[in-house]
């Protein structure tokens, strides 16, 4: 399952999903809790930094990519995810 998060409130982001069709649901993080617990933000952000997290299906975080090539990023989680397995 993917997941975005961002600051906007529910109906902004499903507005944002439905307008670029994006085939996975937009988390609403409005205090901003869950981006500063996988350090993708601080009180201070205005918006939450892209990165991407990996969690196992134990619910732990299998692996953090704090910094994403577009180009690279899916191929690469992908390998991540089949090594899990």
């Amino acid at each position: 399952m993917v997941l975005g998060v961002s600051f906007d409130a529910p109906e902004a982001n499903k507005k944002f999903k439905e307008k670029f069709g994006f085939p996975y649901d937009l988390l609403s993080d409005t205090d901003k809790s869950m981006s500063k617990q996988y350090g993708a933000a601080t009180d201070e952000s205005q918006r939450a930094s892209r990165v991407s997290v990996l969690i196992a299906p134990d619910g732990r975080v299998a692996k953090a990519y704090p910094k994403v090539s577009p180009a690279d990023h899916p191929s690469e989680v992908l390998a991540d995810l089949d090594a899990l397995k």
